[in-house]
């Protein structure tokens, strides 16, 4: 089996349940509503900007529920960047950006834990700047 197949089967690490249990705990909010709103916006925005063989692979380790918001989004022609996904985010609910800065955060870094390390640089690479951060990770950048 190749090693890509390999990664493609990975199972999923955690249940619906589990997932939004630990975003809800991560996110310190008040009722498993909130934390549910939170991973339905963040991951419906996370499809619209992932594309290839990083999307495919990140549905496949993310529970059923969160996988199926990943995948029935188009994703967008031009990608955007961190703060742009961010401000997209909270333009289409309304809500401040810190609030919507703080889903993400809250969001992202359960889906970092599910990813992998390998997975989740393969993901950054593919996307624009300031992910790393929404991610829980340092956005390192080259010297000129």
């Amino acid at each position: 089996m190749s090693d890509r197949r390999a990664r493609l089967q990975h199972p999923p690490t955690m249940t619906d349940e589990e997932m939004l249990e630990k975003v809800r705990y991560e996110g310190a909010y008040p009722t498993r509503e909130r934390a549910e709103e939170a991973v339905r916006l963040v991951l419906a925005g996370l499809g619209r900007q992932l594309t290839g063989d990083e999307r495919v692979e990140l549905a496949a380790r993310l529970p059923i529920e969160a996988a199926r918001i990943l995948t029935a989004q188009i994703p967008d022609a031009r990608p955007l960047t961190g703060w742009a996904f961010v401000k997209d985010l909270a333009s289409r609910t309304g809500a401040g950006l810190a609030t919507t800065r703080w889903d993400t955060g809250s969001v992202l870094c359960t889906i970092a834990d599910l990813a992998g390390p390998d997975l989740l640089t393969r993901i950054l690479s593919r996307l624009p700047g300031g992910y790393a951060l929404l991610f829980g990770r340092a956005e390192l950048t080259q010297a000129a």
